[in-house]
């Protein structure tokens, strides 16, 4: 079945799908991540996301986490560059009690300053536990690197030094500037009617502002391409190179996901795992992905293998990327890669909560979901030509950076 979208006249809007199963799954997506931060407030999005589990006008710290996990549900919340998502799977007839509790949590969060001051040591593990993990630091890097200066760049947990400067007014101008209804999309998956749905988010949503002041984005420009090495490596050595792609309102954007979804899906027969794992033994990891946001993306393949083997695998990674741009593929193995993406589109909707988050972000960056029929088409017009010259504009050698992570000495 196909997913039915509601704008509300608040500016609210609603993405819901009905699906037969015991489990319901309720999203409340904000366009509010980590790029809508003041300069001084680097962090600010993510610790938002952390403290508004620390209690309401109506609930302790502890009920507030208990309320869906006593029924024997889950509740959570990630941040993103360009979203803040409050979440909950749950058995369904919970769901009064779900939307409920997001619906506290979004309008009355309470903030107190012993509750903001553990959980600014809490984000500092967490932070730490990053600057632990090579795999997980490189790709943050490479970002801060690839938009330098600009506030995409930013790493969503912020600094530590940055972090202590955070406030309860910080929390509470976050909240009044972003909650809000024209701000939101709820996206639900689960065997609950469509109407009950519309009813209760209409009861438990009702004092939610309708607007805030929020900040202009600044759109980036002036890249530049770089290459940089760092001892940061533990065991392994770690790659990152990329470089821009289109953004989400660019025509050219399912161009772009099939050819990534080429070079580095997660198939097993992606051109680079072929290539770097299977051809030539490098590399236990290899990966490709390709990242939008509202005015610019990036791409990027990582590579994860002995220090030995990075510049073989820069080489082999770079001749791929020659050669999609040098030749048009042919028309059986486009015929096979667009089975494949679709393959894989139809197994990501498999999954009721991935379903949810899906639409849920969809919603927010486009303002509409489209059709199974219409991802369809749209994949099966893509020419070999049309592949090629998006590899040609994005992924010419003198546009691409390079970040290692090699062995510590």
């Amino acid at each position: 079945m196909e997913p039915t979208c509601i704008s509300f006249e608040s500016g609210l809007k609603l993405v819901y799908l009905h699906k037969q199963s015991a489990v319901a799954h309720i999203g409340f997506f904000y366009r509010a991540g980590s790029r809508f931060e003041n300069k001084d407030q680097t962090g600010l999005a993510h610790f938002l996301e952390h403290c508004v589990f620390k209690g309401t006008k109506k609930r302790s710290g502890i009920q507030t986490i208990s309320r869906i996990d006593e029924v024997g549900g889950e509740l959570n919340a990630y941040t993103a560059k360009e979203e803040l998502c409050l979440h909950a799977s749950f058995p369904k007839e919970h769901t009064k009690r779900a939307i409920e509790l997001l619906a506290d949590i979004s309008i009355n969060p309470v903030f107190t300053k012993k509750e903001v001051e553990k959980e600014k040591e809490i984000i500092i593990d967490e932070i730490n536990s990053y600057l632990d993990s090579p795999y997980d630091k490189i790709f943050d890097d490479f970002e801060e690197e690839l938009f330098k200066g600009h506030a995409l760049g930013n790493n969503i947990l912020g600094v530590k030094k940055g972090l202590k400067n955070l406030s309860k007014k910080d929390l509470d101008a976050f909240v009044k500037s972003y909650f809000t209804k024209e701000n939101l999309v709820v996206s639900f998956v689960g065997d609950i009617p469509l109407k009950s749905i519309e009813s209760l988010i209409h009861t438990h949503l009702a004092e939610m502002p309708i607007k805030g002041i929020q900040i202009a984005l600044d759109s980036f420009s002036g890249y530049q391409p770089f290459t940089i090495k760092r001892e940061e490596a533990n065991y392994q050595a770690h790659l990152v190179l990329g470089g821009m792609a289109p953004s989400y309102s660019d025509e050219n954007r399912v161009v772009m996901s099939l050819l990534m979804n080429m070079l580095g899906g997660p198939a097993m027969n992606s051109t680079l795992n072929i290539s770097l794992r299977e051809r030539h033994v490098l590399a236990y990891s290899v990966e490709a992905n390709y990242v939008p946001y509202v005015d610019v993306g990036f791409w990027q393949v990582y590579v994860g293998c002995e220090s030995k083997n990075i510049n073989k695998s820069i080489k082999l990674i770079k001749n791929e990327l020659e050669r999609f741009q040098n030749k048009p593929i042919s028309a059986a193995r486009l015929k096979r890669a667009k089975q494949q993406f679709k393959g894989q589109l139809a197994l990501s909707m498999d999954v009721n909560s991935g379903l949810m988050h899906s639409l849920g972000k969809s919603l927010l960056a486009f303002g509409q979901i489209d059709t199974i029929e219409a991802i369809h088409m749209s994949i099966d017009g893509i020419s070999s030509k049309e592949l090629q010259e998006i590899a040609v504009k994005y992924m010419n050698k003198t546009d691409i950076s390079t970040l290692i992570f090699d062995l510590k000495d």
